[in-house]
């Protein structure tokens, strides 16, 4: 086995009974090879979880460097804007950014962050928050490993750290504190009645926003009762539903604090479909500053 633990071409090669040239052949695809070695060659190296150097690759093919960043949907405005900034990045140092969307769904993470790995990425940036449970750890825990026995990284932006002992890049966002601010700037300003909406249990990026919120409410003085979480997720569309249906129960609140600034496009809609007027009748504040914001009808504080 190479360093760090690499399973070589070498091993490849001996696990399939051919020489390492027949083997690199096979791997390639570029040169003829019989269709029975060349079986025999592939699966010698799903066998061994091999994965071709990509500091090796480059060196014979001219091949770039490459970041890989991962989010949910590239249509999220705050996705968008993190995969623009690493592009940006990556073209002033020459390398190659490819983004993937995937929907939430851990096993498209699985496989791309896979193909990235078997492509030779030198960088795989996972972005947003997530349900932080065993299942997702174990998950993380094997991208790290994997990739780092490839001679890449994990980055993790926006998601919690995994461990000490996993090999992976952490960049985190203070969500807690944020939202603590923004609810303490509502309650600056007079507010006593203020949902929280765009709750989603067990995600990490909108439980800790939710923890900000209860904990600028208690520092204010306010009882626990006070506090109004509306749990519906995410994106414009949830947040015209729940602001719509939030209108027609109750009208004890004077201010909406939305967990992003698309559930915020969503309330302002619904406000305004209600005959209500922003800030007039309801102070709305998002989250995640998107360029978008102030463009907004009003424009949006966030």
């Amino acid at each position: 086995m190479g360093s760090k633990g690499r399973i070589t071409i070498r091993e490849v090669a001996e696990r399939a009974g051919v020489s390492t040239a027949t083997a690199s052949r096979a791997l390639s695809g570029n040169h003829p090879v019989p269709a029975a070695t060349r079986a025999r060659v592939l699966r010698a190296a799903r066998a061994l979880d091999y994965v071709a150097n990509a500091h090796a690759r480059a060196l014979v093919g001219g091949g770039r460097k490459m970041a890989a960043v991962v989010v949910r949907q590239v249509t999220s405005p705050f996705y968008a804007q993190v995969a623009e900034g690493v592009e940006a990045e990556a073209a002033d140092r020459g390398w190659l950014c490819v983004v993937g969307a995937t929907g939430g769904d851990a096993q498209r993470e699985m496989e791309f962050v896979q193909l990235m790995r078997e492509e030779g990425a030198r960088l795989v940036i996972l972005v947003g928050g997530v349900v932080e449970d065993d299942a997702y750890r174990e998950r993380v825990a094997h991208y790290a490993h994997a990739l780092d026995s490839s001679g890449a990284r994990l980055v993790l932006c926006g998601r919690p750290a995994p461990g000490p002992e996993i090999p992976a890049l952490v960049v985190e966002f203070d969500n807690e504190a944020g939202a603590r601010a923004v609810t303490g700037h509502l309650l600056s300003a007079g507010h006593r009645g203020i949902v929280f909406l765009g709750g989603l249990p067990g995600n990490t990026a909108l439980d800790a926003r939710v923890t900000g919120y209860r904990a600028a409410l208690a520092e204010h003085g306010l009882p626990s009762q006070t506090a109004h979480v509306v749990d519906c997720g995410l994106g414009r569309a949830a947040g015209h539903r729940a602001m719509a249906e939030l209108l027609k129960s109750t009208r004890e609140f004077t201010a909406v604090f939305a967990g992003d600034d698309m559930v915020a496009a969503g309330a302002l809609r619904a406000i305004a479909e209600a005959g209500l007027s922003v800030p007039g009748d309801i102070s709305v504040v998002g989250y995640n500053d998107i360029p978008l914001a102030e463009d907004f009808n009003p424009p949006l504080t966030t």
